[in-house]
């Protein structure tokens, strides 16, 4: 099993960057086939000091294993995300892989 953590950082320029980025999180990387879990969501605020709230918005993957993952990084409609929604919403993004 191979777990893909990726924390996005939004345009603070654009109030809607956020959302525009969920959206396009939900049409593109959820039709690509192979994820055993898949789940984005914004920030959610905490009172605990070690929660890191820098961030607007993240997405947990779950494949069965690393050659899907690696699989999904080349899909077309991946990299049409990358280039269509991610450049144009985010000012950074961290990704936390692991098996």
């Amino acid at each position: 099993m191979l777990s893909h953590i990726v924390i996005f950082w939004t345009d603070p320029g654009n109030p809607c960057a956020a959302d525009e980025l969920m959206a396009g999180i939900n049409h593109y990387l959820k039709a690509v086939p192979g994820a055993l879990h898949f789940h984005v969501g914004k920030m959610a605020p905490s009172h605990r000091s070690v929660v890191d709230q820098s961030y607007q918005v993240a997405l947990n993957m779950i494949f069965p294993d690393k050659k899907t993952q690696d699989d999904y990084q080349v899909h077309p409609l991946h990299v049409e995300f990358v280039e269509g929604v991610f450049k144009r919403t985010c000012k950074k993004v961290v990704v936390y892989d692991f098996e």
